[in-house]
């Protein structure tokens, strides 16, 4: 498992779970984004938000969030 901040634009990840304390998993939760959801990652350059599409919609995050989401690649 390592951190959503480090996934390649065009992978699919499988979140595993948070790092973090109650208010980022209840934010993070309230966006759609469960432990068990499909992640695609629509784009992640060096800088600016990472773009992520998960159950029909997308969603901007900051690398620092993108940093305490766990993911593993979809086999």
């Amino acid at each position: 498992m390592f951190p959503l901040a480090f996934v390649g634009e065009g992978k699919r990840v499988i979140l595993k779970y948070f790092a973090g304390g109650h208010g980022i998993f209840r934010k993070l939760v309230d966006m759609g984004l469960n432990p068990g959801s499909e992640i695609f990652v629509v784009r992640n350059q060096m800088a600016g938000p990472l773009i992520i599409s998960v159950k029909g919609g997308q969603i901007a995050l900051g690398r620092g969030i993108a940093m305490k989401i766990y993911v593993e690649v979809k086999e």
